[in-house]
């Protein structure tokens, strides 16, 4: 387990062009929307992947030929103060740490 550089690279192009946008296969904005997240807001979900989610102990889960790939599973809350449960990919290259993608997850029962 590792806690991840707090200033990694995560691309405007991966927020604004592919987690917002509704896609036909893929579709990742419908899931954000539920905790309020949208185009117009998309610096919030920067902040709150940078503030929830990359503090979390991050899993090492291979070496690739582009780097270490880390997991990070946590609790995103959102601008309507909607929790939704995400998995986070990132890889760690040359020390420098890049936000991947993020996928939706099962909540864990409380």
């Amino acid at each position: 387990m590792a806690i991840l550089d707090e200033n990694a690279v995560i691309a405007t192009a991966k927020l604004t062009q592919y987690l917002l946008v509704p896609l036909p296969k893929d579709d990742k904005s419908q899931f954000l929307a539920i905790a309020g997240y949208t185009l117009d807001n998309w610096q919030q979900l920067e902040q709150d992947l940078r503030e929830q989610i990359l503090p979390l102990e991050a899993k090492l889960t291979m070496e690739t030929s582009y780097g270490q790939k880390y997991v990070i599973t946590g609790n995103l809350i959102g601008p309507n103060n909607k929790t939704i449960r995400v998995k986070t990919i990132w890889i760690v290259t040359n020390q420098v740490t890049r936000f991947v993608t993020l996928f939706p997850t099962k909540a864990v029962s409380e």
